[in-house]
């Protein structure tokens, strides 16, 4: 019997990282495919979880989310961007920032839309697109600096441009777009009466003199950008699962509709301790992207010394890495190859493209790992590098 899937879900089958996963656990190699930290977010955000597990809050929340985290939610905005929302209908609480994704796509499109992305992209964005029934358009960014290709950009609108998802700082190369590319992104969405949907997961965790600037900071864009975060990539807590969007009223509302048909709530006694969290000071946030800023430079040096050709990353939790030079010919062989040569795992980045050849011999490696577990894994990567094993 031929599958029930419907056809347009059928490219998204058992995903890459899953079968990383097995292979790394089959061979007993480190695991940097996967993008979750191995290490826990701050203690008073722990604290205050247990304190509300024990208070009782463990039954539905409110749909919108419990009041004190939309408030904070607001408050961060406006803290560190200087955005001001409406606690009350300008912010929404979701499972993740992919539930948000997923609500804000099926709230806004319908067969005939197009939706603008970049390529690479994460890979829920096709998955999410797919299911709305849209179309994805695309413009590549290419290595080594994934610099925004305007011509291919301007190429990708039309006249059936619905949105645009943006991800900025970007997964998975570790790109924080610049101000002038962004400006680029919304004049053409303004020319195109076109959404900016951007996802923000990523907006404490960039590094040396990055900046990243929020989409609804721009002139004329705060009306037609929703904006998506979280609270598990900043703090270190990606199980629990609480994401939110901000943005016009009419646009949070729209997503609020279907948002309550899809996970309905989730992560009640999590959402108060993520409040707790945003609320802290500029020291923890500053912290936990000075220990990322290490941690990338301790494996990009290994990745280079190892004869990898690297992308060093502006933010993100990832570092992308050209095989190209030990010989490699195709990315995905070349990751299922390196646990039995190095005992460590990529993700192959074709993956996440819809062009084969803008990243066939491109590996993306996670750093949000202990010291020692990265210390390790550079270890392994420079005896790989010292032998002559042909890795294709």
């Amino acid at each position: 019997m031929s599958s029930p899937l419907i056809s347009r879900m059928q490219p998204f089958g058992t995903t890459i990282f899953a079968e990383m996963s097995a292979l790394a656990a089959r061979t007993g190699s480190i695991n940097l495919g996967q993008g979750f930290p191995d290490t826990d977010g701050p203690a008073q955000m722990l604290a205050a979880a247990k304190a509300a597990i024990d208070g009782g809050r463990n039954q539905y929340p409110p749909g919108p989310g419990v009041p004190e985290l939309l408030e904070a939610v607001a408050a961060h905005q406006e803290r560190f961007y200087g955005i001001r929302l409406d606690p009350a209908s300008q912010v929404l609480v979701t499972a993740g920032a992919t539930e948000a994704i997923a609500a804000v796509v099926l709230a806004l499109c319908e067969p005939g839309d197009e939706v603008v992305t970049f390529e690479p992209y994460y890979d829920s964005y096709a998955a999410t697109i797919a299911l709305a029934g849209a179309t994805r358009r695309t413009s590549v960014l290419r290595f080594p600096d994934f610099a925004v290709d305007e011509s291919s950009l301007r190429a990708a609108f039309s006249a059936r441009t619905r949105l645009v998802l943006l991800n900025t700082p970007h997964n998975p190369t570790g790109k924080v777009f610049t101000r002038a590319e962004l400006e680029l992104i919304a004049s053409l969405a303004r020319e195109h009466d076109a959404w900016v949907v951007t996802d923000e997961v990523y907006e404490h965790l960039v590094f040396d003199d990055a900046e990243h600037v929020p989409m609804a900071t721009l002139p004329g864009m705060a009306e037609r950008t929703i904006t998506i975060s979280s609270g598990g990539k900043t703090f270190s807590a990606t199980g629990w699962k609480v994401g939110w969007l901000t943005g016009p009223t009419e646009a949070v509302t729209a997503a609020r509709t279907v948002k309550q048909f899809l996970t309905y709530v989730a992560s009640g006694p999590f959402q108060p301790a993520v409040a707790l969290a945003l609320g802290l000071g500029d020291e923890v946030y500053d912290g936990l992207r000075e220990s990322l800023q290490a941690k990338r430079d301790l494996l990009c040096s290994a990745l280079e010394a190892s004869g990898l050709s690297v992308s060093r990353p502006s933010g993100t939790y990832f570092v992308i890495a050209d095989a190209a030079p030990l010989g490699a010919v195709d990315g995905l062989e070349f990751a299922r190859r390196l646990p039995e040569i190095a005992g460590v795992v990529g993700i192959p980045v074709s993956v996440f493209h819809d062009d084969p050849d803008a990243a066939r011999t491109l590996v993306r490696f996670a750093f949000c790992k202990k010291d020692e577990v990265l210390v390790e894994a550079s270890r392994r990567l420079a005896a790989a590098g010292d032998v002559s094993v042909p890795l294709e």
